[in-house]
């Protein structure tokens, strides 16, 4: 019997609101135990930092333009993410720390992604080894560099089935900034893809149009009326052009200018039907559990009942906090790099062969 690890998972997602923390045990295959998990809010300024860089930076070139600007912001985000993992630490043991970071830029057609996060110095900091840096091994070997959770979904789903709670096919959709969707075959066989936005149409809206950072519940959406000659422009012009073919899809890749001149409520109601209508072309026919922030917004869930015919769950009905998925998800990548196990997979990524990812930094 394999021997388990103990990781912390730290997941710092497009929304810039906060780092999400967990601590798994697991053999990185098929026992998963969940044993902690909490989310600390970035404070105000940082948060906006994130925001305003993130969105200065739409080419390559930027990255050398803003370059004294991401290494200040690489080492507030390191030392808030050490914070953390050593408050944790006085309560839970780990071996090994899962840093995702935080990506501020993604363009796989270009082989380039950057996620900013210091590793080494979180490792010395923490005097634990933490992996990071977990998508430059698939770019190299032909990826896309995300989505990296779906060989952690298909490890819950397949303990989950063994507990006879779920039925396969079926899909685990992560309504992050962005959405994903993991599909597993009836053999446990995985596929995935970004399938279109999450929160990140809804969240700029809101951020750009009113002192909020996010539409709760889907309020102000549901106040709103759809302006329906721009979402059927939107969808024509944009949309199939752009985005229908890739696997890994980046916020850069949607803007809201098409909005412009909307009130704030028209606006959000406007986006969320157009994040609705492009999930939903991509969702399949297998029942759909869905984690990641995004699935609080209720009127957004509601829109997607209602364009599908799938039974829609929350892995919540488990007893299991789908806000925490993508971290524990980099706590389990982390074992995985750790035993030279692949973490992406020709069907996830589109990488040619299975590709072991990670740089692990023992740095103490």
């Amino acid at each position: 019997m394999e021997k388990n690890f103990s990781a912390l998972g730290l997941m710092s997602g497009t929304s810039g609101d906060g780092v999400d923390a967990s601590v798994i045990s697991s053999n990185g295959q098929d026992e998963i135990n969940i044993e902690y998990n909490r989310f600390d809010a970035y404070p105000n300024y940082l948060s906006k930092k994130i925001h305003k860089l993130r969105e200065s930076i739409r080419e390559i070139k930027d990255l050398l333009k803003y370059s004294l600007k991401i290494e200040e912001l690489e080492r507030e985000i390191t030392n808030f993410h050490a914070d953390i993992a050593i408050k944790i630490s006085e309560n839970f043991k780990f071996e090994l720390i899962g840093f995702h970071g935080h990506t501020i830029y993604h363009n796989p057609n270009e082989k380039i992604t950057k996620q900013i996060g210091l590793g080494n110095v979180l490792s010395k900091v923490t005097k634990k080894t933490v992996i990071y840096n977990f998508r430059q091994n698939d770019i190299k070997n032909g990826g896309e560099g995300a989505p990296l959770s779906p060989i952690y979904h298909q490890a819950l789903m397949r303990a989950l089935y063994k507990e006879k709670k779920i039925q396969i096919p079926t899909s685990v959709l992560n309504i992050g900034g962005i959405s994903n969707i993991t599909q597993i075959s009836e053999n446990f066989k995985i596929s995935s893809q970004d399938i279109g936005p999450g929160n990140c149409l809804i969240d700029k809206w809101i951020r750009k149009n009113s002192d909020k950072f996010f539409d709760e519940n889907g309020n102000c959406a549901k106040n709103g009326k759809v302006d329906k000659f721009i979402f059927d422009q939107y969808l024509e012009n944009y949309y199939y052009s752009k985005i229908n073919s890739k696997k890994s899809l980046d916020i850069n890749d949607f803007d809201i200018s098409f909005a412009k001149g909307l009130s704030l409520e028209n606006g959000a109601a406007t986006v969320t039907e157009i994040t609705a209508e492009l999930l939903s072309k991509k969702l399949g026919n297998s029942d759909i559990y869905v984690c990641g922030g995004g699935r609080k917004n209720t009127f957004l869930i509601d829109l997607l009942k209602k364009k599908i015919k799938n039974k829609i769950y929350m892995f919540d009905d488990f007893s299991i906090d789908g806000d925490y998925i993508e971290s524990q998800a980099f706590a389990f990548l982390a074992i995985r790099s750790f035993l030279n196990l692949p973490i992406s997979f020709p069907t996830t990524t589109n990488c040619k062969v299975p590709s072991v990812g990670g740089i692990i930094s023992k740095s103490y």
